[in-house]
C-alpha cells in the first residue's frame, strides 16, 4: 500500500519533546466517601480529553483495565467518542492488553477510531501490570509470555494491510484472508509500552515500533542503558529510528506546596491498595517527597517544577515524547482538570523554552574562542 510521508513516529529532534496525556479513568469518590459511577467517571474523562485538545497537546490515552477502581475496559469505544469531540489532539490507549484480545479485532477498532478522527489514532501494545484480563476472557496465566509473542506476531502481519498468512498455538491459523477497514493514508502508528526489561526492549525493536517507558518509581535516568539499548537493537535490525518515550505518574498546581498536599493523599491511597495486591511495605510520606524531588519519577509541583523536570529527562534520556499520566485514584476532577490547563498552556511552553535556550546556548568551547 501507499503511505503518507509524514510519519507521526519519526524522532523530534534534540530541541522538541511532544507532551501528552494519559489515564485509566481512576474512580474518585464523592465527599462522602461513596464511589463516582464508572459511567460519570467516563463522562468526566471526555472532558478531560477535550481540555487537553483545546490546550495545544499532542496526545491523549487510555488504558485498558478490568478491575472497579478503573473505568477504562474499551479504550476504542472510547477513543472514537473523543475523536469526535477534539481536533487536532492524537488519540491511543495506555496500553491495549493484547496478550488477551484478538489482534484483528484490535486493528479493526482502531483502524475505525483513526477513520473517524481523520488520522489521528494510535496504538500502545502490551501485557499490563494487573492479570485480571487473563481468567475474564478465559486465558492462562502459563501461557503469559507465549501469548504476547504470538499477538504481536499477528498484529504486526495485520497492521501491513496485506493479506495474512499466519500460524501460531494460541489461536487458529489465518491463511491468505484481508482485515478491514483498512487505513487511509498511513500505517496505524503501533507504540509497545515496556516496564523495564531488556527483553521488551529488544521485542519491539525487532517489529520497529516505536517505545514508551513506563517509569512509575526510582530514577528514571537509570532507564539510560534501556535507551541506548532500544537504539542500538533498532541499527542492529534495520530499521529507521522511531521515538523513544516516557510514562510517569504527576500533577501540576500552583505551587509545589500546593501540588504535592493535593495529590499526596490520593497517591498514598493508590499506593497502598496496589501495595496491598502485590506484597509491599505501606507508603510514607518522605517516600513520596523522595520521588518529587528533581531525579524522582512523580511529576508533582508548579508548573516551573514539572517543566524543569521533563527538560532535565529530555537531557538525561534524549527522549522524543513525555506523557504525564495525571489521574491518580480518588483525585477529584476539578483538580485534574485545572492540571491539564497548566500543563497545556504553562508547562508546554516552557518546557519548549527551557529546550530551546539549551540548544542555542554556547558551548565551552564556543566561550573562549
Amino acid at each position: 500500500m501507499t503511505t503518507d510521508k509524514a510519519d507521526p513516529t519519526a524522532p523530534v529532534g534534540p530541541e522538541r519533546i511532544l507532551l501528552g496525556l494519559n489515564t485509566f479513568g481512576d474512580v474518585g469518590v464523592y465527599p462522602d466517601g461513596h464511589p463516582v459511577p464508572h459511567a460519570q467517571v467516563l463522562r468526566q474523562v471526555l472532558e478531560q480529553a477535550e481540555l487537553a485538545d483545546a490546550v495545544g497537546l499532542h496526545a491523549f490515552g487510555v488504558g485498558e483495565h478490568h478491575r472497579k477502581d478503573y473505568a477504562v475496559s474499551a479504550p476504542e469505544v472510547f477513543l472514537a467518542a473523543a475523536a469526535a469531540r477534539t481536533k487536532q489532539i492524537r488519540l491511543g490507549s495506555a496500553v491495549t492488553v493484547l496478550s488477551s484480545d484478538d489482534p484483528i479485532r484490535v486493528f479493526q477498532r482502531f483502524s475505525t477510531v483513526d477513520a473517524i478522527s481523520n488520522g489521528r489514532a494510535e496504538v500502545m501494545l502490551g501485557r499490563g501490570s494487573f492479570i485480571e484480563s487473563f481468567p475474564l476472557f478465559g486465558l492462562d496465566l502459563a501461557d503469559y509470555d507465549l501469548l504476547f509473542e504470538e499477538k504481536v506476531e499477528l498484529f504486526d502481519k495485520v497492521r501491513s494491510q496485506e493479506p495474512i498468512h499466519w500460524e501460531g498455538r494460541t489461536r487458529p491459523p489465518v491463511k491468505g484472508l484481508s482485515v478491514y477497514p483498512p487505513l487511509e493514508h498511513h500505517l496505524l502508528p503501533t507504540w509497545i509500552g515496556v516496564g523495564g526489561t531488556p527483553e521488551s526492549v529488544l521485542r519491539c525493536a525487532e517489529y520497529g515500533y516505536p517505545i514508551i517507558f513506563a517509569i512509575i518509581g526510582g530514577e528514571p535516568r537509570s532507564f539510560a542503558p534501556l535507551v541506548g539499548l532500544y537504539r542500538e537493537a533498532m541499527a542492529k535490525y534495520g530499521h529507521p529510528m522511531r521515538q523513544i518515550a516516557t510514562h510517569s505518574p504527576g500533577h501540576v498546581a500552583g505551587t509545589d506546596e500546593e501540588a504535592r498536599n493535593e495529590y499526596f493523599p490520593h497517591w498514598l491511597d493508590l499506593r497502598n491498595r496496589i501495595g496491598s495486591e502485590r506484597g509491599w511495605g505501606p507508603g510514607s510520606r518522605q517516600e513520596f517527597d523522595a520521588m518529587c524531588t528533581p531525579e524522582g519519577a512523580l511529576y508533582v509541583g508548579s508548573p516551573e517544577t514539572v517543566a524543569q523536570k521533563i527538560a532535565l529527562q529530555k537531557r538525561n534520556l534524549g527522549v522524543d515524547r513525555f506523557d504525564l499520566k495525571y489521574s491518580s485514584g480518588s483525585l477529584p476532577h476539578p483538580a485534574m482538570m485545572r492540571s491539564i490547563e497548566l500543563f497545556g498552556t504553562v508547562v508546554a511552553p516552557r518546557v519548549a523554552q527551557l529546550l530551546t535556550a539549551v540548544a542555542t546556548s554556547p558551548t565551552p568551547q564556543q566561550t573562549n574562542q
